[in-house]
């Protein structure tokens, strides 16, 4: 028999670990330097620092932000589409 509060249960069990990896992945750091270009972003695609032969650019810096964070946003979609979203998994779409 289908128990719904067994599976709320498993899914905020699901959330807490994804908030966890989540940040544990924000304290990680990547550092590129390449052609007088330095990149820091965070484990989590966020990006610290960006800078042209010494020199910070914000503008830059915020358009790629922008374009991370709207990827991710279309990766989501996509994913919750595939999965069936939330009805798939507890359980609402068997008959």
């Amino acid at each position: 028999m289908f128990n719904p509060f067994k599976t709320l249960g498993d899914l905020k069990s699901m959330r807490d670990q994804a908030m966890k990896m989540q940040a544990a992945l924000s304290q990680e750091e990547v550092v590129i330097e390449k052609n007088g270009v330095r990149v820091v972003m965070s484990g989590d695609q966020k990006i610290k620092e960006l800078s042209i032969d010494g020199e910070e650019h914000y503008r830059v810096k915020e358009a790629i932000a922008e374009a991370i964070r709207k990827s991710q946003e279309i990766a989501a979609k996509k994913l919750t589409e595939i999965s069936g979203g939330l009805q798939g998994l507890l359980g609402q779409g068997k008959q």
